[in-house]
């Protein structure tokens, strides 16, 4: 069994293990069954070949359904147990924005709506999670806000403490260089306003949780009682993404 956080791959920059972080009852998360990443319709190659050694089974695609028709979807997704589950409502262009704005705010505010506008899809997401076969990954496009949020929320119902989901989160820094190469090749003749883009410090992510706590008690009562995540399905999560 790997027990290895970052996955190489060519095309792909931020494909990453889930396993190994600790739980508040000593439980620790499985390695080789749940990953992260940014979009997997970028596989084809030696990528698609090592990406199906990871024997993934369930793939749950957070992207808006135009990004899936512009980009593709994974190959062959007849393959997996795959849904397109766009969670976001209401996008916007990071290379455009203000570069006067406070990033990290402005991103915590995206990620609030999203928290709010999302919450069926954000539902939908996290119990194919739970209930789908084999490994599983859940990815966006950079695999940044959208995949950190799910990610987040994951490892909130496994039980992994706040810090860890915040360091978490922050390794997508390491992939924020490349991700803006690919941005740049991308948009030829395009100038990014923002100097922020593909940042993911974790100061977003502790702003976006403490906001969840204020509007709802705590993330887990978000989690309950605005997305509507059951007993069974948390439970089924443990079962299948925990070992003690």
């Amino acid at each position: 069994m790997t027990t290895t956080r970052h996955i190489e791959f060519e095309r792909l920059h931020n494909f990453r293990d889930l396993g190994g972080y600790r739980t508040e009852d000593g439980s620790t998360v499985v390695w080789g069954a749940l990953y992260r990443a940014d979009s997997l319709g970028k596989l084809a190659g030696a990528d698609w070949d090592r990406f199906l050694d990871l024997g993934v089974r369930t793939v749950v695609d957070l992207r808006y359904p135009w990004e899936v028709e512009a980009k593709g979807r994974i190959p062959e997704p007849e393959r997996f147990t795959y849904a397109n589950h766009s969670i976001e409502h209401r996008p916007y262009d990071q290379a455009e924005i203000d570069p006067d704005t406070d990033p990290w705010r402005f991103l915590a505010d995206r990620f609030a709506e999203v928290a709010e506008d999302g919450v069926a899809e954000i539902r939908a997401a996290i119990e194919l999670l739970a209930e789908g076969p084999g490994p599983a990954v859940f990815h966006c496009t950079s695999g940044k806000d959208r995949t950190g949020l799910i990610a987040a929320l994951v490892l909130t119902l496994l039980g992994v403490d706040e810090e860890q989901i915040l360091a978490d989160f922050a390794l997508t820094e390491l992939a924020t260089a490349r991700l803006t190469a690919d941005w740049h090749t991308a948009h030829p003749g395009r100038t990014m306003r923002w100097p922020s883009y593909g940042r993911a410090p974790a100061e977003i992510l502790r702003l976006t949780l403490a906001d969840l706590a204020t509007r709802h008690g705590s993330v887990h009562a978000y989690l309950t009682d605005a997305v509507g995540i059951t007993p069974a399905t948390t439970a089924r999560l443990r079962e299948r993404f925990l070992t003690r």
